[in-house]
């Protein structure tokens, strides 16, 4: 890439190198590019120096001219003019004055005005035509920058608008990464230039001193690399000082810099910086291959706009930062919460830990806190992990520890480098070896470098030694091993917020464990009282049991039985309440158990009719008894007791919450009321009533045995079978219709800028695998004589021109194109092409698949 005004001066070159670095940065910062000129004139507005070609535009030399008034020069007019510029801008940045007349020479001129020390510096060109679509098209394509919120829309328009204003072969937005090497992030080029998206290049390609000059500067322009330069005279002052042309806008250019323009085939350049920050982000490169010069109020609109669009993305940037700021904030309170309970431990962040390792890049994790280890996704062995662990206590007790080369600090890693490179590692306590550590992979493969990324010190046919650039641009690839990716300043402002949120937590933890371990041994005597309880109340149910079963009992056999049978349905209710946890359980599953028991294969002989309940863990063995009786009570003297009967139970949830249960024998033998309760009977009479504060009603209908229940509501809850019954099912996705696509490259005929623009992106977007604008007839007939579209769009009216001869040699080429008009009417097209398909502006994607469908077919 170097687009550095100087050559490199440090880094692998040997001292020999750095000297001949200071000593050509000696032979051009002297110097001017020739396309224009230079004065320099003392804070009492005499000429100290100027450019030799001065002549060229004033009729004098440069030795002439020291020591003359800028007033006899210039005229007073153009004096005023610079006084008052300077007085508004206070002269820190250069200021255009365009098309400045001047009685001593020839044209009209566009000068370009700055203060360097005591010095006011002077710098001239024939002044251009004035555009005034200069000004609207950049308003406009700054609204359109004021639009986007992403780095790589942002890039993609930048590079799109430069192109568009300035007309150059090939626009590159570059972006520097953490070790100052570059990217090429985003690119729109002449197609049969090679394409230089996605390659790297060196930090050294841009030295140190070319980034300090872009800062200060932001934009540079070269015209011509083959152009001798012009030397501004006398090279010295005074005092024997030279002048600083740093924000020189035509300063000329290292001769090392020149050699890799000339290398690369470009003959004309311009820079535009991107700052972000207060630090140089990026630069908006554009190359031509012939000589080509902006005038200077297109230079200066083009400062303005690179300016927004670095604001425009500081605000992205910053956006970002405050967005991961906002979340480590969310995942701090969130993590707080989940260790807020009494049974809160570091496992229960896991997770989180888990999610912020995936914001951070990071493939694997890994905890060590009290002595525990617990790894996740791509990580170490536990017995190298260990290891890592006694590495890291090396470390600052209290600080973030990171690399991206860990078996660079940590020979034993190159084991396990390629699933583990880089870790970033957080002390949890100041305990050793409590960590969180994420790790990331290692990378191989992954930088394409415009060339080899050197720079040789060769020597010269005089015996010279001379820096030399690089001479080929081919891509080369790089093969990367032991790195992972680097750990930006973001990560590690997000890891230092998850320190200092971590040791909250412990110390969170710390306090809770302690109040745990009172509340343990307290919970541990209120347990055995419970469990002494519930021993002797089961004594108790079983004595009472046993004593109303003999009380009914005809024998010792029928005794046995009784006693058995009821404490097995005690038992069956008691593994349900214990079966997944104590807590409330399925009524309908209760019985459907109870009648399995019973009547083995044909416990459908029991229907169980409306949504089922769940009935809480103190009322359920209650029931399970009730359920029992009742079953039983049917196959000794009803539903049961031939083969034909059956029984239906029907379960209704009642407006105030309570339960309604009815049970109802049909088809069995006859019905007749007991002379005598048995303990049966006073089971299904009295339980719910007594013991659950609930309702129970005993029918001897004729037709077989009807009883009915009520279940207070606070004994009753929704059970899960009605839950997940009554989920909604899920949705079905419709398939994705295919769009119609365009093929091929397109060219796109249309004088208005903006409109060009989005019919570029539209057309783009369509499918189009190459889309060339051209705004003329005359540029789009150059295209057609290099390159064959497969489609085209033509804007029919062009300013003062029509685009038919464009048809016309479409048509000959036999390439199908379409006609775009803002008129409402065809009256206009010529009349060889009126049956074309036409698009009425504005148009839309579907009008443009459309019409393309129609001439395809």
């Amino acid at each position: 890439m170097d687009n550095g005004s100087e050559p490199n001066g440090s880094g692998a070159l040997s001292i020999d190198a750095a000297a001949l670095c200071a000593l050509e940065q000696i032979q051009f910062l002297g110097e001017i590019q020739p396309h224009g000129f230079l004065i320099e004139l003392a804070s009492d507005w005499l000429v100290r120096r100027a450019s030799a070609n001065v002549v060229d535009y004033f009729g004098e030399s440069s030795e002439a001219m020291v020591g003359r008034s800028a007033a006899d020069l210039l005229g007073r007019r153009c004096l005023h003019d610079i006084r008052s510029e300077l007085q508004v801008s206070q002269g820190a940045s250069p200021h255009v004055l365009s098309g400045v007349a001047i009685d001593s020479c020839a044209h009209k001129l566009d000068l370009s005005v700055h203060i360097i020390g005591d010095s006011v510096v002077i710098e001239g060109e024939p002044a251009a035509p004035r555009d005034d679509r200069l000004q609207l098209n950049i308003q406009a394509m700054l609204a359109q920058v004021r639009e986007l919120d992403t780095i790589e829309t942002l890039a993609n328009l930048a590079v799109r608008h430069v192109r568009a204003l300035t007309g150059f072969d090939r626009v590159m937005f570059y972006r520097f990464h953490a070790d100052e090497s570059g990217e090429v992030i985003a690119e729109v080029r002449r197609r049969d230039l090679e394409p230089f998206l996605g390659l790297r290049y060196p930090a050294t390609d841009i030295p140190a001193q070319a980034r300090a000059l872009y800062l200060r500067n932001p934009i540079r322009q070269i015209a011509d690399v083959h152009a001798v330069n012009s030397p501004v005279l006398p090279r010295l002052g005074a005092m024997g000082e030279r002048l600083d042309l740093s924000m020189s806008t035509l300063r000329a250019v290292s001769p090392t810099h020149i050699q890799y323009l000339k290398n690369m085939g470009v003959t004309a350049s311009m820079s535009l910086s991107i700052v972000v920050e207060g630090r140089l982000w990026g630069l908006l490169s554009c190359h031509h291959t012939s000589p080509r010069s902006l005038p200077m109020p297109v230079q200066q609109s083009l400062a303005f706009y690179a300016n927004i669009l670095s604001i425009t993305l500081e605000t992205v940037v910053r956006g970002r930062v405050v967005e991961r700021q906002r979340a480590a904030r969310d995942r701090h309170t969130r993590m707080l919460s989940q260790v807020s309970t009494q049974n809160g431990s570091i496992d229960d962040l896991f997770g989180l830990l888990t999610e912020l390792g995936a914001e951070l890049g990071a493939t694997g994790i890994a905890t060590y806190v009290d002595g525990r280890l617990r790894l996740g996704g791509d990580t170490p062995s536990e017995t190298e992990t260990l290891d890592l662990m006694r590495f890291l206590n090396g470390a600052a007790a209290s600080q973030v520890y990171h690399t991206n080369a860990l078996s660079r600090v940590h020979p034993p890693a190159a084991d396990y480098e390629a699933n583990v490179a880089g870790v970033l590692a957080i002390p949890v306590s100041r305990r050793p070896r409590d960590y969180v550590a994420f790790f990331r992979p290692e990378l191989v493969s992954t930088v394409r470098w415009g060339g080899e990324p050197t720079k040789s010190v060769r020597q010269a046919e005089d015996g010279t030694l001379r820096l030399s650039p690089r001479d080929s641009f081919a891509e080369w690839a790089e093969i990367v091993r032991g790195q992972s990716a680097h750990w930006s300043d973001i990560d590690l402002e997000l890891a230092e917020s998850l320190r200092i949120s971590l040791l909250e937590i412990m110390l969170q933890l710390t306090d809770q464990a302690e109040k745990r371990r009172k509340v343990s041994n307290d919970q541990q005597d209120l347990l055995i009282a419970e469990l002494n309880h519930r021993v002797r109340n089961i004594l108790n149910l079983i004595v009472g049991l046993v004593r109303q079963c003999a009380d009914g009992a005809t024998d010792v056999a029928d005794f046995a039985h009784d006693v058995n049978s009821r404490v097995h349905a005690l038992s069956r209710a008691h593994d349900q309440l214990t079966s997944s946890g104590w807590g409330a359980r399925s009524l309908t599953n209760m019985i459907r158990v109870e009648a399995g028991a019973y009547l083995g294969p044909n416990a459908d002989r029991v229907t169980v009719i409306g949504e089922d309940a769940a009935i809480q863990p103190d009322a359920f063995a209650t029931v399970a008894l009730v359920m029992h009786e009742l079953i039983t009570n049917a196959a000794k003297y009803g539903a049961f007791k031939d083969g034909s009967g059956k029984v239906a139970i029907r379960l209704e949830r009642l407006a105030d919450g309570r339960l309604a249960i009815q049970w109802k024998e049909q088809g069995g033998a006859p019905v007749v009321a007991p002379t005598r309760r048995g303990f049966g009977s006073t089971i299904i009479e009295r339980a719910i009533p007594h013991e659950l504060g609930g309702e129970a009603a005993i029918h001897f209908d004729s037709d077989g045995l009807r009883a009915d229940f009520v279940l207070p509501a606070h004994l009753v809850t929704v059970s899960e079978t009605s839950l997940k019954s009554n989920m909604p099912a899920p949705r079905q996705r419709k398939a994705k219709v295919p769009l119609d696509r365009i093929t091929g490259a397109v060219l796109l005929v249309e004088d208005n800028l903006l409109i060009a623009l989005e019919a570029e992106a539209m057309l783009q977007s369509l499918g189009a695998s190459d889309v060339q604008v051209a705004s003329s007839v005359a540029s789009a007939l150059d295209f057609l004589d290099v390159q064959k579209p497969d489609f085209a769009v033509l804007d029919y009216n062009l300013g003062r021109e029509q685009s038919a001869p464009v048809a016309e040699a479409l048509d000959k080429m036999g390439v199908p194109f379409v006609f775009a008009t803002g008129y409402g009417d065809t009256s206009m097209i010529d009349e060889r092409f009126r049956q074309r398909p036409i698009l009425t502006k504005p148009y839309s994607a579907a009008n443009v698949i459309a019409a393309y469908r129609e001439i395809m077919d």
